[in-house]
C-alpha cells in the first residue's frame, strides 16, 4: 500500500513541483507545468485519499479540517524537502495538494531576477511587494531576500505566514517565524501586536484584506522594512488593488501613504523552458522614482507603465514584456509562451517580430 511519503519522495526525485491527491484518479505530479498521472498506481478510493492526507496532519489540523472542510499547513520529511499542503473536501471526499519547498532558500543570483532586486536588502524601511499568481515563485523570491538580509545585518526579522514554508535559521539576524492558527489566530491579529515585538523587518505572507493592508502600510510608515505578497499580475494592478480595498473617502489618504512608503514591486510568473527541462522566471519590476510617487499621489496610474519602460537603464526597472522579450531572445522560452504570458499581447508581438532567439538554454530559474 503506497504511503504519502513514498509519493513525495518520488515527486522530489523527478523534480516535480506539486502532488495532487483526489478520488477516482491515480496521484498526479506537476512536472514542468503539466499535471501527469503517477505510473503503476491504481485510482484512489475515498478511504485512500483520507488515509494519505491524514497521515501528515496533526490533531489540531484534523480538527480544523473537519470543522471548516479545508486547511493549510506545512511539514517536512527529513532528507527530502518541506511541503506546503492544502487539504480540502470535494464531492464529500478528502483531497489534497502538496507543493514542494526546498529546505534552504536559493541564492538571489540563481532566481533570474533583475540586479536591482538586490538593493532591496539594504533598505531600512518601506514596503516591498512580491506579486503574481499561485505557483509563481513568490515565496521563493521572498525567502531569498530574507536569507540575504539574515546573512548581512544584525536585525530582528519576524515572519507571519499561513503556513510557514521556508525555515530560516538564526544567522546574523534573530528570526522569529509565526504561523497563522498555530502561533497566532490571524494575520490581522499578529500585525496588531508586531510593533510591540521590536522588529526591524516584517514579512507578511499575504495581504488578504483591508485590515492586513492597513497594518502593512502603517508598519512601513513607522520605520520598518515590510515585505508582503498579493495575487496581482502587474505593478499598476498591485497599486490599484491596495487603493481599491479601502472605502472611497479614504483612498486619497491611502494613495499619499502608499506613494511615500512603497520601495519596490516585483510581479512574477513561471514559464516552461524551451528545452522542457523546467521552468524559468519572468518578472516585472517597479522602482518608485519621484515621478512614479507623484503619479500615485495624483491618481495617474495609467502613466506609470510608460515611466517603467523608460526606466530600464537608469533605474533597473523592467516591464513584463521587456522580461519576456529578453527570455525569448536568449532562447529560454518559446514564442507562443511569451505571447500567452504577456499582459499586453499586441506590444509583445511587435517586440518579438525582429528578435532572432539564441540557441543557448543556459540560466534561469529551474523549479
Amino acid at each position: 500500500m503506497v504511503s504519502l511519503e513514498d509519493l513525495l519522495r518520488e515527486m522530489e526525485e523527478k523534480n516535480a513541483t506539486d502532488l495532487h491527491i483526489t478520488t477516482g484518479n491515480p496521484p498526479r505530479m506537476r512536472l514542468h507545468g503539466e499535471l501527469m498521472p503517477m505510473k503503476g498506481i491504481e485510482p484512489l478510493t475515498p478511504s485512500d485519499t483520507q488515509r494519505l492526507c491524514y497521515s501528515v496532519m496533526s490533531d489540531l489540523q484534523k480538527k480544523i479540517f473537519e470543522e471548516e472542510h479545508e486547511v493549510d499547513f506545512s511539514f517536512g520529511i527529513q532528507g527530502v524537502a518541506r511541503f506546503r499542503a492544502n487539504v480540502f473536501k470535494q464531492r464529500g471526499a478528502v483531497a489534497g495538494t502538496f507543493r514542494r519547498v526546498p529546505y534552504e532558500a536559493l541564492p538571489l543570483e540563481k532566481l533570474g531576477l533583475p540586479p536591482v532586486v538586490n538593493t532591496f536588502i539594504s533598505k531600512s524601511k518601506g514596503l516591498i511587494l512580491v506579486t503574481g499568481p499561485t505557483g509563481s515563485g513568490k515565496s521563493t523570491t521572498l525567502a531569498a531576500i530574507i536569507d540575504r538580509i539574515n546573512e548581512s545585518y544584525y536585525k530582528h526579522i519576524i515572519t507571519i505566514e499561513d503556513p510557514i514554508e521556508y525555515l530560516h535559521a538564526h544567522k546574523k539576524c534573530l528570526v522569529n517565524q509565526r504561523e497563522v492558527h498555530s502561533d497566532t489566530t490571524s494575520f490581522a491579529r499578529a500585525l496588531r501586536f508586531v510593533l510591540r515585538q521590536d522588529p526591524d523587518v516584517v514579512l507578511v505572507g499575504e495581504m488578504r484584506d483591508l485590515e492586513s493592508m492597513s497594518a502593512a502600510l502603517t508598519l512601513a510608515e513607522t520605520g520598518h522594512l515590510t515585505f508582503a505578497t498579493l495575487h496581482t499580475n502587474s505593478a499598476v494592478e498591485t497599486i490599484n488593488r491596495i487603493i481599491d480595498a479601502f472605502p472611497a473617502h479614504q483612498q486619497p489618504q491611502i494613495r499619499a501613504q502608499l506613494s511615500f512608503v512603497i520601495e519596490g514591486i516585483v510581479c512574477q510568473q513561471l514559464l516552461p523552458r524551451a528545452d522542457k527541462s523546467g521552468l524559468v522566471l519572468a518578472s516585472e519590476v517597479l522602482i518608485p522614482t519621484p515621478a512614479i510617487r507623484n503619479l500615485i499621489r495624483e491618481e495617474k496610474l495609467h502613466q506609470i507603465y510608460s515611466v517603467m519602460q523608460a526606466g530600464q537603464i537608469h533605474h533597473g526597472m523592467q516591464t513584463m514584456n521587456q522580461s519576456l522579450a529578453r527570455l525569448y531572445e536568449k532562447g529560454l522560452i518559446e514564442y507562443e509562451d511569451a505571447v500567452a504570458a504577456s499582459p499586453r499581447q499586441e506590444e509583445i508581438i511587435g517586440m518579438l517580430r525582429n528578435i532572432t532567439p539564441q540557441t543557448s538554454m543556459m540560466g534561469g530559474f529551474d523549479r
